[in-house]
């Protein structure tokens, strides 16, 4: 009998298993699929620009601007399910020039035997100073790799003019009420990567609540549940409750 291959790690470095069972909720709900994706439907909604170049597998390098949570790295995550191209991720908060010069070298090595593309991850862009950002540029121009870019800061000020220039920039907004409400129901229905199997339930106003704390943030609104949902009252069925009263003692 042969044995079961083990599950590799993620573009994120996070071995899937471990991703699925022990993360945050906010990570295990994650969207596997476009179809999975809730909001942003002007930038990345079917038939749009950047979505059609991500489909054709002829992405260009694009900056991703928008505040937390929005679904910078989720789109970024998306991606690299859906590209023919090899996927490296890069952060700013983790990785330098020195890291840089190797995913140049590899991408460089991949291009000339497999004439296989390579898309860089670049989060939080932003950190790099404008020498560090320099250094992406000619890799860039030549097309050895090609850049998405996550920031939470005006691109026009925070990214060099010559890499800006070389790139989409997709601005994308904070989640309307209506895509938190998706999300969160989303979330308590999934029996095994969300909180279904709690069998938890929110009264109208304990949801209105949980909503405006998160302000158009999904990761925050998935922590905040994840949270409020060992406070809620066990009820005789097993099932558990929580009314706007326990949502505002749990917040």
């Amino acid at each position: 009998m042969s044995r079961s291959k083990e599950p590799g790690p993620d573009l994120f470095g996070m071995p899937k298993r471990e991703r699925t069972v022990d993360a945050p909720l906010a990570e295990r709900m994650r969207p596997q699929s476009f179809d999975d994706l809730t909001g942003q439907d002007e930038i990345i909604g079917k038939g749009r620009p950047l979505r059609t170049a991500i489909d054709a597998d002829r992405l260009s390098s694009v900056i991703l601007w928008g505040p937390p949570g929005c679904g910078k790295t989720t789109l970024a995550h998306l991606i690299s399910r859906s590209t023919k191209a090899h996927f490296v991720s890069f952060s700013a908060v983790t990785s330098g020039v020195p890291e840089l010069r190797e995913i140049i070298k590899a991408a460089e090595h991949r291009l000339a035997m497999h004439a296989q593309k390579t898309i860089l991850f670049v989060d939080e862009i932003h950190r790099f100073n404008k020498a560090q950002q320099d250094a992406f540029l000619p890799h860039v121009e030549k097309g050895t790799i090609f850049m998405i870019a996550a920031t939470t800061e005006n691109p026009s000020f925070e990214v060099v003019a010559p890499l800006l220039s070389r790139s989409l920039v997709a601005v994308l907004r904070p989640l309307a009420d209506e895509a938190l409400e998706r999300i969160l129901d989303r979330a308590l229905a999934d029996t095994e990567r969300g909180l279904g199997a709690k069998r938890l339930f929110l009264s109208a106003e304990a949801r209105r609540r949980l909503i405006g704390f998160a302000n158009g943030d999904g990761r925050s609104l998935l922590m905040a549940l994840e949270f409020v949902a060992e406070q809620a009252v066990p009820q005789p069925d097993g099932s558990k409750r929580l009314d706007d009263a326990g949502m505002e003692a749990a917040l």
